[in-house]
Parts: structure tokens; C-alpha cells; sequence
């Protein structure tokens, strides 16, 4: 991580179809364009989107000067399945992982672990840690992210400190954040952790909250509400612009706030719009090339 100011990244999806390549690989060259410290390449439930995932993060490597961090999953998958996988993407030269458990199987809700599977994010960390090892016969070599939760309803966050320990002691090196819209959510996520002995960085995820019918979505995929206040004045504003706007402003006031707070990154969750994940680059890039975060205790 840079000195003396927070990382700043991008979140991308595969494209879901050909004929979706050109305008995802779009976003990236935009987005690229902003220097990022890093993106990071979804992958779908039960790996449902590993080869275009794979063939995203190939052509990152091969056409920009960005690191993308390669995400992985492991529910659904066995460990040689996962082993296999990730020795692939050492192949093609990745370096950078997050690892995550990952949704049930669709159709399956009511899946339970398997014996000879890889069932939590912390085995997948170790797993990652272990191909390290036989590859490169060191660890050091490759940087793991996971995932933190500073709200949701899923799970309390005593149950998160104690998995981002666990997560921790299995080798992960630093963690993105959920989505939130209170900064008082991230500021005990972190207070909690590290009074539990979790040292990670804990880098914020953000969402550009320019659009009230992807923040209602994902509102449901999380459990984290968004605020009533927020989609009204985003939902009554009188054209696309000015709706762009007011969503842009109250990112802005929530990033600045994390910022302030000591957050050592900002991932922005782009949903493959780069519009309003540069205009907030851009409203930030002198604040945050200037800034030094502070330390939560």
C-alpha cells in the first residue's frame, strides 16, 4: 500500500456474454486510465463465471499496468478442484487473490459443507498459502485479500471479528469491506477487530450511490438498507443528471468521512460503470493524494 494516503481500487464483472466484451474491456481502459493501485475480477457463485473471470484478469495482466486481484470461491468446489485453479492463475502470472466462501450452489439452500471440500475462507486461505508454498517454496510472493462485514443482518459482528482472526492466522493479508452507508459501521468493524487482535488492513468498499434501483438490489442480496432519505431525493430528482449528481455528492460525504476515519484504501464497487466510480475519483484525487490516515485504536 502506497504511503501516505489510502489505496484506491475498482471492482469489476466478466462480461456475461461476447457480445458484452467490448464494453466491459471499455470500462477497464477508462478506468485504468485513473491509475488505480489495483482492480479486483468477480467470480461467480460456484465459480459460474471462471473462464471469463479468468480471461478478464489475462488480459489485464496483458494490456495495462494495473494488478488485478483474482477472486475465488470455495463452496461447491473440491480442494484438487480449487488447488488445480489456482495454480492456473499462477500461471498466467497472478499474484493477487481474495478469497471467499462464497454463495450455496443455486438450487441447493440448503447445501451443507462437504468432507472433502474446501468450507470456509480460511481453509481457502491456507489453500492459497499452500500453492504458494510448492510453487515458489517461500510465502511472501503472493498478497491474499478477504472479505469484512461491517453491517448486514446475515450475522453479527462478533461472529465477523472472529472469522476475520481466523482468516488472519490462515495468512490473509488485508480485507475489503461489504458495502455501508454509515461510517460508524466501518469505525467499530475496525475498533471491534482490533480489540480482538485482528491487525489486517481493513480497506472500504463503496459503492457510487447514483442509482436507487441497483442500491435497492443490492440492499436485498446484503441486508444492508439503504438510507429512506437517500432514495427519495436520488428517486424525485428531475432528470438522469441531477440524480447523478446528488448520488455522487452523498458518496463523496460518506468516502471523506471513512477517510478521516483512517481507512488505509477505498474499493469502489463499479458494477462495470465507470462514469460514476471516476467522477468520484476525481472529485477526491487531490484530498487523497494529500491525505495521511490515521490510526484507529
Amino acid at each position: 500500500m502506497p504511503r501516505g494516503r489510502p489505496t484506491v481500487s475498482f471492482e469489476l464483472y466478466p462480461p456475461r456474454t461476447p457480445a458484452s466484451e467490448a464494453a466491459a474491456w471499455e470500462t477497464v481502459e477508462r478506468l485504468a486510465a485513473a491509475a488505480p493501485d489495483f482492480f479486483s475480477v468477480t467470480y461467480g457463485a460456484s465459480g459460474s463465471t471462471r473462464d471469463s473471470s479468468r480471461a478478464l484478469v489475462r488480459r489485464i495482466l496483458a494490456e495495462t499496468s494495473v494488478a488485478p486481484i483474482a477472486h475465488l470461491t470455495c463452496v461447491g468446489s473440491t480442494r484438487a478442484e480449487l488447488t488445480q485453479f489456482v495454480d492456473e492463475l499462477l500461471d498466467d502470472g497472478v499474484r493477487d487473490f481474495l478469497a471467499l466462501r462464497g454463495d450455496p450452489p443455486d438450487g441447493q439452500p440448503t447445501w451443507v459443507p462437504q468432507p472433502e471440500g474446501v468450507n470456509t475462507t480460511a481453509e481457502l486461505v491456507a489453500l492459497i498459502r499452500a500453492a504458494e508454498l510448492a510453487r515458489f517454496g517461500t510465502t511472501g510472493v503472493l498478497s491474499v485479500a478477504v472479505a469484512a462485514y461491517p453491517a448486514g443482518a446475515s450475522h453479527t459482528r462478533t461472529q465477523d471479528v472472529v472469522a476475520l482472526r481466523d482468516k488472519q492466522a490462515a495468512g490473509a493479508d488485508f480485507a475489503i469491506t461489504q458495502v455501508f452507508y454509515d461510517v460508524t459501521a466501518y469505525v467499530e468493524l475496525v475498533e471491534e477487530a482490533r480489540a480482538a487482535g485482528v491487525v489486517l488492513p481493513l480497506v472500504a468498499g463503496i459503492i457510487p450511490m447514483t442509482d436507487p434501483r441497483r442500491l435497492r438490489r443490492l440492499a436485498e442480496l446484503t441486508g444492508v438498507p439503504v438510507p429512506e432519505a437517500l432514495l427519495d431525493r436520488l428517486t424525485s430528482a428531475a432528470d438522469d443528471e441531477e440524480r447523478h449528481r446528488i448520488g455522487i455528492d452523498a458518496t463523496l460525504a460518506l468516502v471523506e468521512d471513512v477517510v478521516s476515519a483512517g481507512a488505509p484504501g477505498l474499493h469502489l464497487f463499479t458494477f462495470n460503470q465507470y462514469r460514476p466510480a471516476l467522477d468520484v475519483v476525481e472529485r477526491l484525487r487531490r484530498p487523497l493524494s494529500t491525505t495521511s490516515p490515521r490510526t484507529i485504536s
